[in-house]
């Protein structure tokens, strides 16, 4: 079959996953970004970024992401698509641009042309069938050669979004010629914006052949694609990964999709999309978007309220009272706690400095942090000693290691564990413990069919994550 009648109807999501997240903290962290988070208390926003494709005739998506998330997506492709998601790992943050370039070298690489439809895995979409609708009236565009961008029609002068300026019609379409890509505007400007329309929030999702775009970056960034191809050239497999080379990306320029091509391209054209977008990237945002009861609040999890209005309360791991709360942000997980009026919740900017500049450990992870055999919670911790509710996927085993500076205790308190120390390997079920001297080579594996939940005791001089020395490990860590 030829590329061209491979291609009539097949599209490929390309789902944009990596970064870090932050302005939803302290909800998203730097290695738990929002797009992993469920905020509907259901499903994840990747995961909603796969469901929405639902009705196109779509393969399986390409999901890049780094390093640090790779396992979390993973998982949730697993939930999601059976495993079917071609999961790519970026070497190092470099914007959009080098990122789509990847997944369009893949893509490629075995004489396909897909047409690509490529989603940051952080937006919100609220009206599935508007976005199917408008997808599908895009891509006879995308099919003769267009870089289709959706724009929004703006319903208030927004100054947090990027804006489009719509030139001339395209004939027997929806879709106008892209007149300039606008940066974010002040409240006038955003003003005089609304009022004289032809203007469109940049929503950030974009539809065209692979092809298309690996020429249109070769004419216009031809640095980005030579260093793209040389990371590419060096590609391996690494169990549901595609990895590239790093010393390769890491000499690629930094730059986004719209600056490095959309601006430049004559091709480029813009579809209007009326679906409920929002790019949430605020939790002010995050209230505008949510279902809200008479009194304009939103409330998630164990909230107790009285006499408030146009609150956006969410609680993580326990009870949240609140009196009298006028338009407030009231966050609760189970290490931090954030409040804000919504008018001042940008201000989280600066909070996320203070805590870069003291190295805050909230910042990077919740108390849960999840591992390619399962997660850990950090129930109590102290200058010597650190105290931790284990769980072990069916069939997971962490990795052959040792520790220089602590000794553990290990209590089963559901499931079976399959425990290495030295020489020694034993069964330990329900109630029953075992001990890891300082400097024992162990190792813990699940061979059960439930879940294994363990507490593990830690005491010792030094109780960081790098204090592991790994000899052998499943998921190729280091």
């Amino acid at each position: 079959m030829t590329p061209s009648s491979q291609t009539e109807t097949r599209l490929l999501p390309v789902i944009l996953a990596g970064g870090s997240g932050t302005r939803l903290w302290p909800l998203s962290r730097k290695h738990y970004a929002k797009q992993y988070l469920s905020l509907d208390g259901t499903t994840t926003m990747l995961q909603d970024t796969v469901a929405r494709t639902a009705g196109l005739p779509c393969a399986a998506p390409f999901v890049i992401c780094n390093e640090e998330t790779r396992f979390l997506a993973a998982e949730q492709m697993r939930q999601t698509t059976n495993g079917k998601a071609m999961i790519l790992l970026e070497p190092a943050g470099r914007n959009t641009a080098p990122a789509i370039a990847l997944v369009a070298l893949e893509a490629t690489s075995l004489g396909d042309d897909p047409i690509l439809l490529v989603m940051p895995a952080d937006h919100k979409i609220s009206d599935t069938n508007s976005f199917t609708t408008a997808v599908q009236g895009a891509m006879p565009l995308a099919q003769a050669g267009r870089l289709v961008t959706f724009g929004v029609a703006p319903s208030r002068p927004e100054t947090g979004y990027g804006y489009i300026r719509a030139g001339a019609p395209v004939a027997d379409t929806d879709a106008c010629a892209v007149d300039a890509f606008v940066e974010k505007p002040d409240l006038a400007t955003a003003e005089q914006y609304l009022a004289a329309g032809g203007y469109y929030w940049n929503a950030g999702i974009f539809l065209f052949r692979a092809s298309r775009y690996l020429e249109e970056l070769e004419k216009y960034r031809p640095d980005i694609l030579t260093a793209c191809n040389a990371a590419f050239a060096g590609k391996q497999g690494d169990l549901d990964f595609l990895r590239f080379d790093e010393a390769a990306f890491l000499a690629c320029p930094d730059d986004s999709i719209d600056y490095a091509v959309m601006e430049k391209t004559s091709d480029a054209v813009v579809v209007p999309i009326d679906a409920g977008w929002s790019d949430i990237g605020s939790w002010a945002a995050l209230w505008d978007a949510s279902d809200k009861d008479a009194d304009g609040n939103c409330e998630i999890g164990d909230v107790l309220s009285l006499n408030g209005s146009g609150n956006y309360i969410n609680a993580g791991s326990r009870m949240v009272a609140a009196v009298g709360l006028t338009d407030m942000v009231v966050i609760e997980t189970k290490d931090a706690v954030f409040v804000a009026p919504k008018a001042k919740v940008d201000q989280i900017k600066e909070l996320v400095a203070q805590m870069t500049a003291q190295d805050r450990p909230e910042l990077n992870h919740h108390r849960v942090v999840y591992r390619p055999w399962g997660k850990y919670d950090s129930i109590d911790i102290d200058d010597r000693h650190q105290v931790k509710r284990i769980t072990v996927n069916p069939g997971a085993k962490l990795s052959v290691q040792k520790h220089h500076h602590r000794a553990e205790h290990w209590v089963v308190v559901r499931g079976c564990a399959k425990v290495t120390r030295g020489e020694e390997t034993i069964l330990l079920s329900e109630n029953e413990s075992t001990y890891i001297p300082l400097g024992e080579i162990h190792a813990l594996e699940n061979p059960g069919k439930i879940p294994l939940d363990l507490i593990e005791v830690q005491s010792g001089s030094y109780l960081g994550e790098d204090d592991i020395v790994r000899f052998e490990d499943k998921y190729g860590r280091a």
